[in-house]
């Protein structure tokens, strides 16, 4: 057991990422699903909500348990928010993008779709916020 606790401390960051961003696909995906399966709205406008929907969800679960935010001011949480946003509008365009090809383009499946798209943004997200959002000060 002690083993087994060593080796989740050393890998303890992608460790919950990965469990994170399982739960924020789902919440992605989830929301996707209900918005175009059930309320019938447009894939595309289905794909902006669920990805605000997610990113909220992302922000709160990253900065409190994945990253262990340390910003406590008003000015530098404002901040981290601000990046975290912006990378997500980053990676959300590279989201729209590729439900667009593989959609209307490659004529996949919407659902499938839009699973294979959220495998892609997890990991550049992992790479922005360990990179840019919420790197260790020296």
């Amino acid at each position: 057991m002690e083993k087994l606790k060593a080796l989740f401390m050393k890998y303890k960051e992608p460790i919950l990422y990965i469990i994170f961003g399982g739960l924020t696909t789902l919440v992605n995906w989830g929301s996707f699903w209900l918005l175009f399966e059930i309320f019938h709205i447009d894939y595309l406008v289905a794909t902006a909500l669920a990805w605000l929907l997610s990113v909220a969800f992302a922000y709160i679960t990253n900065r409190i348990w994945v990253f262990e935010s340390k910003a406590d001011t008003a000015k530098a949480v404002a901040l981290e928010i601000l990046a975290f946003f912006a990378f997500r509008l980053l990676s959300g365009g590279m989201d729209m993008g590729l439900m667009y090809v593989g959609v209307d383009l490659l004529h996949i499946n919407e659902l499938l779709m839009k699973l294979l798209s959220n495998v892609v943004v997890v990991i550049a997200n992992y790479i922005f916020s360990k990179l840019f959002i919420f790197r260790k000060k020296k």
